[in-house]
């Protein structure tokens, strides 16, 4: 079978499975874990747009999520905005903020970068902890309001699965459209290498610029959606720890491929819920898994035969669909 034809089935495999999931699930405890799954396979797939498409090494992902989580928290309990306004405000809330952090910061390199996303990440925690007269500081936001489409109130895990499914499914097939353009050719020839890139007169900061903001958008989505999810938002939810965690599933997954985040959120998730009893071990275990993964196979778990010709196969219809349209490759 043709890898084309191969990724064709495997995605509509994948859909089918995936709609079917709460009809056979009938456990509410499994199905809040495969919808906690579907939330880190967001967070893990917004968060490898800017490390594996652009090789910006962000570990402070944690703090866009705190963004749109509050945000959208805070506009629903104090002045009644509907979920679906908040959705599209959480997640420009994380952008504006990226934004205006990729400033100053983008220009760093490496290690440097990744310190001060993680330093960001701890200020926003801090902010939030401490300005209890908008977010109650450690006591959290309680009563956050659910959704609600044509009078169905959402209260059941399975409606929450199937809104986080939909989420997700439209934000791969955004982005896998933002891949094949010139943007995402050109956050590909930054990752490569960056002189390069900018000697072949790509604008590096400007498109560095956008890619933090687009990912940090959909961490803000996420966030939107935890926060009337669980219902209640704290500090707690957005330490380091759950940035590290981010970065487990993007590494153990493979970064810099749609499937990678997918595999290693889903699987990161379901270990984690399996061995909850020594859950104060967690970070010990997601760091083994990455030494292993770095070791063994440093490509992730995306990386074998099967799925490298799936992604071979998407790569090769974005360069025939660019000479067939003959795109115009100034990016200036």
């Amino acid at each position: 079978m043709k890898p084309a034809r191969k990724s064709i089935v495997l995605i509509g495999l994948g859909a089918v499975i995936s709609l079917a999931i709460p009809l056979f699930l009938k456990n509410e405890y499994l199905l809040r874990v495969a919808t906690i799954a579907l939330l880190y396979v967001l967070l893990a797939s917004s968060l490898n747009i800017i490390n594996g498409y652009s090789g910006q090494f962000n570990i402070g992902h944690a703090g866009f999520y705190c963004i749109g989580a509050y945000t959208s928290a805070i506009l629903a309990k104090k002045f009644g905005v509907s979920f679906w306004v908040l959705l599209p405000i959480g997640g420009f809330a994380a952008a504006t903020l990226s934004f205006l952090l990729g400033i100053p910061t983008l220009r760093l390199k490496g290690i440097y970068f990744a310190m001060t996303t993680l330093g960001f990440s701890e200020i926003v925690r801090l902010t939030v902890l401490n300005w209890q007269s908008l977010t109650r500081g450690p006591m959290g936001i309680p009563g956050i309001p659910s959704p609600e489409l044509l009078g169905i109130q959402f209260r059941s895990n399975a409606h929450f699965y199937y809104l986080i499914l939909g989420i997700n499914a439209f934000m791969l097939f955004l982005t896998s459209r933002v891949l094949d353009s010139r943007i995402g050719r050109a956050w590909s020839a930054i990752r490569e290498d960056e002189a390069a890139a900018q000697a072949m007169g790509i604008e590096v900061f400007r498109f560095k610029l956008l890619n933090l903001a687009y990912g940090a958008f959909w961490a803000g989505i996420a966030g939107c959606f935890y926060a009337s999810f669980a219902s209640f938002i704290s500090p707690d939810s957005f330490t380091l720890d759950e940035g590290f965690s981010m970065l487990a599933m993007v590494l153990l997954g493979g970064q810099g491929t749609l499937f990678g985040p997918i595999l290693g959120a889903t699987f990161l998730t379901i270990l984690s819920e399996t061995f909850r009893t020594i859950a104060q071990y967690r970070l010990i275990i997601y760091g083994v898994a990455i030494l292993l993964t770095i070791h063994l196979r440093p490509q992730g778990i995306a990386g074998s035969v099967f799925l490298r010709q799936i992604e071979t196969a998407r790569e090769s219809s974005q360069v025939s669909s660019t000479k067939e349209s003959e795109v115009d490759v100034s990016y200036s």
